[in-house]
């Protein structure tokens, strides 16, 4: 049963017809929103679903041409065209389509003309913190509007929302959250990237690469809770994983012989990191001081996924 978004009102249907049958694995039913979005059916189905996550390409199913997926994204289509136009083409209709057909089938009235500007603008302020009001005042709507923008974008997987961390830490944190374009290709699209070469030469390539870099490591590793941590003084680590009692700390860097600041030797110690690793374009992994490590992305969601 494909975009079961569209019908909430089966789902009582499908609990009768499960309750009946007594076996499991009855129904595939898919759909392109979270749970959440589809709450307005009274019927949860609890006890009688279990959910999974179906990306788009990641980096385990392509790791051959990185600078491909990269570029393009992970949209089936997107990936594989024949060149780099035909790529770029599909995610504007993507885009297009999204916006005038999806969005207005799950029940939101909003103009298409406006939630492109503001994907436009989340992909000039990917990876950054969230500014609401700033947002706001830009697309001429009150910060709570551009939160539930945010919140019909996440929960039909467009962007991910990074929280801070703040657990056991006495001291003055960011308290807004990240926000990142979950698809590189769709970011690209946006920004008017449709070249490799206009990626390097582009403002958000740093930005850009933390992007699919986080996204490849919280698709794979889904049962680790995911966090940044910055504090007033600029004390910062891109991405906090945590796992019972074990704490990874990851900084992203898109450069070939990447160096980390002083800034995160100081968030280390706040948080008191069991392992830092720091994740480059590099082909060998090696140590750098303070035991912190240095690899490739591969070769962390080999260590660790």
């Amino acid at each position: 049963m494909d975009e079961i978004q569209r019908t909430p009102e089966i789902f009582p249907f499908i609990r009768g017809y499960l309750d009946r049958q007594q076996r499991a694995g009855q129904l595939l039913v898919l759909g392109s929103a979270s749970r959440d979005l589809i709450r307005q059916s009274s019927e949860s189905l609890a006890g009688r679903i279990s959910y999974l996550e179906i990306t788009p390409f990641q980096l385990s199913e392509v790791a051959d041409d990185f600078n491909r997926l990269w570029l393009r994204g992970g949209f089936p289509r997107s990936y594989l065209a024949a060149d780099d136009t035909v790529s770029f083409d599909w995610r504007l209709d993507y885009i297009s389509t999204f916006l005038e057909r999806d969005i207005p089938q799950l029940g939101f009235n909003i103009p298409p003309t406006t939630l492109h500007r503001f994907w436009r603008m989340l992909a000039h302020v990917h990876g950054q913190t969230l500014n609401a009001s700033k947002l706001g005042e830009s697309l001429g709507v009150s910060s709570h509007t551009i939160r539930s923008y945010l919140d019909i974008l996440q929960q039909t997987f467009i962007i991910r929302v990074l929280p801070p961390f703040a657990e056991n830490v006495k001291k003055r944190l960011i308290k807004s959250p990240k926000v990142y374009i979950r698809d590189s290709g769709l970011m690209h699209a946006l920004l008017d990237i449709e070249t490799i070469n206009d990626l390097l030469g582009h403002p958000n390539y740093g930005s850009s690469f933390e992007g699919i870099i986080i996204e490849s490591i919280l698709t794979a590793l889904p049962r680790w809770q995911a966090f940044f941590y910055r504090t007033s003084n600029q004390a910062e680590i891109d991405l906090v994983l945590r796992k019972g009692q074990m704490t990874l700390a990851i900084e992203i860097k898109a450069s070939a012989s990447p160096k980390v600041s002083r800034g995160f030797y100081q968030a280390l110690n706040d948080i008191q990191a069991d392992k830092a690793i720091v994740i480059a374009q590099i082909e060998d992994s090696y140590p750098l001081k303070d035991n912190i490590t240095a690899m490739n992305i591969m070769a962390f969601l080999q260590s660790y996924a």
